[in-house]
C-alpha cells in the first residue's frame, strides 16, 4: 500500500473535521430544540446532523475502507448513493424547517 500524499492527508483531515464540526452544529440545534420544545428546531437539528455529520461520516469512513482495501471497489457507488441520500434528506428537512409554521 503506497504512502499517502500531503493532499490525501489534507482531504482526509478536512473530511474528518467537517464530520466533527457538523456533529457539533447539529448537536447545538438539538439543544435548541430541547430547550424550546420547537418542532421546527427538531427538523432543523435532524437535517443538520444528516447533512453534515452523517453524510460526511459515511463518505469519510467509506473512502478510507475503500482506499485501504477493506471493501471491494464495487461498494463505491452504494456508498456514494448513501452519502447523497443523507445529504438530500438533510437539505429537505432543513428546507422544511424553514417553511414550517410554529
Amino acid at each position: 500500500m503506497a504512502a499517502w500524499t500531503l493532499v490525501q492527508w489534507l482531504i482526509a483531515t478536512l473530511a474528518f473535521g467537517s464530520t466533527v464540526v457538523g456533529g457539533y452544529v447539529g448537536y447545538q440545534a438539538y439543544r435548541g430544540f430541547r430547550r424550546h420544545h420547537s418542532r421546527t428546531m427538531q427538523y432543523l437539528s435532524v437535517g443538520l446532523i444528516s447533512l453534515t455529520a452523517v453524510s460526511f461520516a459515511v463518505a469519510f469512513l467509506g473512502s478510507v475502507l475503500l482506499r485501504r482495501g477493506y471493501l471491494p471497489a464495487s461498494y463505491q457507488q452504494p456508498l456514494t448513493l448513501a452519502t447523497r441520500t443523507f445529504q438530500f434528506v438533510g437539505v429537505t428537512l432543513i428546507a422544511y424547517s424553514l417553511h414550517r409554521r410554529g
